[in-house]
């Protein structure tokens, strides 16, 4: 009885393991900025917010912008999830993508003391502008 309560024990640490590995090394870091003298506005509905690549004819306010830092190798939809739910929390009825790049982040040392080497880490980052529509 004990041998076979050890082996399930084992048996669940082990998938837990590997699903910690598979799932866990995605992270998408969300960072928004609010202008100033922007009226706040209520929370709107997430699954509402358009995600659009170019600005719209249709007379708008910017309330903000939303920084998308993703970690790892994480899904276009769980992007567009952080993006939308960002949005969302400002009032926003959409949010325009004004740049998607990769910079500089940090960088790391290696090596000895004697010879040591710098390499730099590169990052990716969505930049987005939260806007409300006139009615």
């Amino acid at each position: 009885m004990r041998r076979s309560l050890a082996a399930t024990a084992t048996a669940v640490l082990t998938v837990l393991v590997v699903l910690s590995l598979l799932f866990g090394c995605t992270y998408v870091s969300v960072e928004t900025r609010k202008y100033l003298a922007v009226p706040s506005y209520p929370p709107t509905n997430p699954t509402t917010v358009q995600i659009l690549h170019s600005e719209p004819t249709t007379p708008h306010k910017r309330l903000g912008e939303i920084s998308l830092e993703p970690q790892g190798n994480p899904t276009v939809p769980e992007m567009e999830a952080k993006l939308r739910q960002a949005a969302a929390d400002m009032g926003a009825d959409a949010a325009v993508i004004v740049a998607d790049t990769t910079k500089l982040m940090g960088s790391y040392v290696s090596g000895p003391w004697w010879g040591r080497q710098v390499s730099p880490i590169y990052g990716r980052v969505i930049v987005a502008v939260a806007i409300k529509y006139i009615q």
